[in-house]
């Protein structure tokens, strides 16, 4: 599975960014779907998951309320819908995939190469 990223720019506080991941490959709809974060200096955490089917979510707790994860198996793509954007929100933006939902980014095979996100105040 190969991930393309995109999506990432620049915005002011209180505004809104979507994310796309795009995939490549036949198995896309059997994969849960990722996405992470890494600010300057930070290590890489969690921001939120979506399951294969779609019907299972989870999210970060700084961010819950405020983004959405969704996915279309139609076209190979996960999407990250972030309102209410916060400049704590800057950081580069991964999707990742593996088979089994999980928020640890260590288990996760597949990357894709980011996009960057910058949140001014």
């Amino acid at each position: 599975v190969q991930l393309q990223a995109s999506g990432g720019g620049l915005v002011q506080a209180g505004g809104s960014l979507r994310l796309s991941c795009a995939a490549s490959g036949r198995t896309f709809s059997s994969y849960a779907m990722g996405w992470f974060r890494q600010a300057p200096g930070k290590e890489r955490e969690f921001v939120s998951v979506i399951s294969w089917s779609g019907d299972s979510t989870y999210y970060a707790d700084s961010v819950k309320g405020r983004f959405t994860i969704s996915r279309d198996n139609a076209k190979n793509t996960v999407y990250l819908q972030m309102n209410s954007l916060k400049p704590e929100d800057t950081a580069v933006y991964y999707c990742a995939s593996r088979r089994y939902l999980d928020t640890r980014p260590s288990l996760y095979d597949y990357w894709g190469q980011g996009t960057l996100v910058t949140v001014s105040s």
